[in-house]
């Protein structure tokens, strides 16, 4: 018979052996479990990842998620909201509203990247800050958002003219210590923090710069809550940042409505740290129906509905509500786009804009406004927004404080007869009309746009062979021919970068003419005056007033064929758990996508 001792001894190996089991079988299953995957679906790619080149929504979309910006929008707040991101609070703001002081968050650092020393990511400081605005204005970065912050920043555009040398200080930029920075304003700007929230404001390390230059926009070297796995024409694959700063989600503070937001999902983030899914992939479709087909059979869990399905998917339009079939398999919100759709002339183009010779410019003035006139939004709304598109006059869109709901509407409804009048008094005739040149991604929507636009300018007289199709192979290669004044006749959409008028009216501001935001190339005096005294004061019926006179000139001037505001269908798996940010310029809201378990549970 075993001693006491020594049967202690063999349940003690056996317990031991038990949990060693215990603990392998643990293990192997946690190798088993798939790592939790969103795949989400944009209409475009991004031409770079280089948040000074984030010029696009696609661009955007990927940077917010890569990089770091001082401040974000609030997840679910409406209207939008800024909250701190990179940034620890708000700004501390000078009585005069000239001096911002901004504190950043401690124990932040980049992703771990061969361009560090030892491979491993730094901390980031208030210096990285300042090099990632002075890189707007170095020539060599050939930045797009450099028009956010010109002439805002005292001594930035001084050390642009100076030679953009890094070792010499800029005025208006200074860091207090590590983790403080003061900018010096050169005149209030009210939105000066929105555009510290922008995909153009992200946070980039010069060691990065340094080592990869333009390849930067291939790689991303960023602190933002996922990191860069890969990247093609079809498809970014990113994943989790695993040191991305771990940060409590409060339902309340980000804007939770429990009317809204009901059926969601959204409770079971509440006390959870972002971001909750391990792998975002983001599927590149431009084409409508093969963007459509590869949600339908899942292989994607997010589109914006194609016009064409809208019978499919809708039991109706006025509102968009969902099938009856299909409401337990998707969720689906449709809301008006902060932004609009509208087609500028190149005011650089004596042919079509600006002339030195005054008769040929107020001809080119009577050209303008007759294609204005010929232009029929109605059909444009009904043809490719399944008429649920809302049509407005000028360049500031409704739901601003600052639209004008009494505003002539007569630049949205087609007047063939007006047109061909305006064309006869200028003396113009099939003869001696200049060639349109209208550009466009390569798509089967983008060439059905262009030939209605044929046909409406056939409509008031102007030669068929005198409208030229301009495409280029992709979105990105159309937006850096037209952000570099090579384009005739530029259609687009603007999304908002901040929920403000003035990001919409400084589309046409002399100063921000291509290759800024302006690609119109509009270079009006009394516009511009408007719009710089508007551009100081904070909202107020002085401040709507030289919004709606700037406004009229863009009308008076016949500078842009405008405009249309969609309303966008969204639709989504019911699996994943999203309120979309798709109305607005984000994509931040993917730090906060989950999926529910099979059983509905988180």
């Amino acid at each position: 018979m075993k001693s006491d001792s020594t049967l202690r001894l063999a349940l003690a190996v056996l317990l031991l052996s038990l949990q060693t089991a215990c603990k392998d079988a643990a293990d192997s299953a946690a190798d088993l479990t798939e790592p939790k995957r969103y795949v989400h679906s944009l209409d475009g790619a991004p031409a770079s990842l280089d948040p000074a080149q984030a010029g696009t929504r696609y661009a955007k979309f990927l940077v917010l998620n890569l990089y770091d910006t001082l401040y974000r929008y609030r997840y679910l707040a409406r209207p939008y909201e800024l909250a701190p991101n990179l940034a620890a609070a708000m700004p501390e703001l000078s009585k005069d509203g000239l001096t911002l002081t901004i504190r950043l968050k401690r124990g932040v650092h980049f992703i771990d990247d061969p361009a560090f020393a030892d491979g491993k990511g730094r901390e980031v400081t208030a210096q990285d800050v300042i090099y990632s605005l002075q890189r707007h204005f170095d020539p060599a970065t050939r930045s797009q958002g450099a028009w956010l912050w010109q002439g805002r920043i005292e001594g930035l555009d001084e050390w642009k003219a100076q030679g953009s040398n890094y070792e010499q200080p800029v005025s208006g930029l200074r860091a207090l210590d590590r983790y403080t920075l003061e900018i010096r304003l050169t005149q209030p700007f009210p939105q000066f923090v929105h555009t510290l929230a922008q995909g153009f404001a992200g946070v980039v390390p010069r060691e990065a710069v340094t080592a990869y230059g333009l390849e930067l926009g291939r790689r991303a070297v960023g602190s933002g809550p996922f990191r860069l796995q890969s990247i093609d024409s079809a498809r970014a694959r990113l994943v989790r940042n695993e040191h991305f700063r771990q940060e409590t989600f409060d339902l309340a503070l980000e804007g939770f409505d429990p009317e809204r937001d009901q059926g969601l999902g959204l409770t079971a983030l509440e006390g959870r740290s972002s971001p909750f899914i391990d792998e975002l992939e983001i599927e590149f479709i431009a084409e409508d129906a093969a963007r459509w087909s590869s949600f339908y059979s899942g292989l994607t869990q997010f589109t914006k509905v194609p016009v064409a399905q809208f019978g499919q998917v809708l039991e109706s339009t006025a509102p968009p509500t969902l099938k009856p079939e299909l409401q337990e398999r998707f969720q689906l919100q449709a809301a008006p786009e902060l932004g609009f759709v509208y087609t500028v002339f190149n005011m650089a183009d004596p042919e079509i804009g600006y002339s030195e010779d005054p008769q040929r410019n107020e001809r080119n003035r009577a050209l303008r406004c007759a294609i204005v006139k010929g232009f029929d939004w109605t059909q444009r709304n009904q043809r490719f927004f399944g008429g649920i598109g809302e049509l407005f006059p000028g360049i500031i869109p409704p739901r601003l404080p600052e639209f004008d709901p009494d505003q002539d509407r007569g630049s949205t409804q087609a007047d063939p007869a007006a047109a061909r009048a305006l064309l006869a008094a200028a003396d113009w005739h099939a003869d001696n009309l200049p060639v349109l040149e209208y550009g466009f991604p390569t798509s089967v929507t983008e060439r059905q746009l262009f030939e209605q636009f044929r046909g409406f300018m056939e409509a008031i007289g102007y030669p068929r062979e005198k409208i030229q199709p301009l495409s280029y192979a992709s979105f990105g290669d159309y937006y850096r021919a037209y952000s570099q004044g090579q384009v005739m006749l530029i259609t687009s959409a603007w999304t908002m970068d901040y929920p403000d008028a003035e990001n919409t009216v400084q589309l046409f501001y002399g100063p921000h003419r291509a290759p800024g935001a302006n690609a119109a190339s509009f270079d009006d005096p009394q516009f511009n005056a408007a719009f710089s005294a508007a551009a100081t004061l904070p909202p107020s019926p002085q401040r709507t007033e030289l919004y709606r006179a700037a406004n009229q000139r863009v009308m008076d001037e016949c500078a842009a064929i405008t405009g249309l505001v969609r309303r966008l269908v969204l639709l989504w798996d019911r699996q994943v758990i999203l309120q979309p940010d798709w109305a607005f310029v984000g994509g931040s809201a993917m730090r906060f996508v989950d999926l529910r378990d099979p059983d509905g549970q988180r």
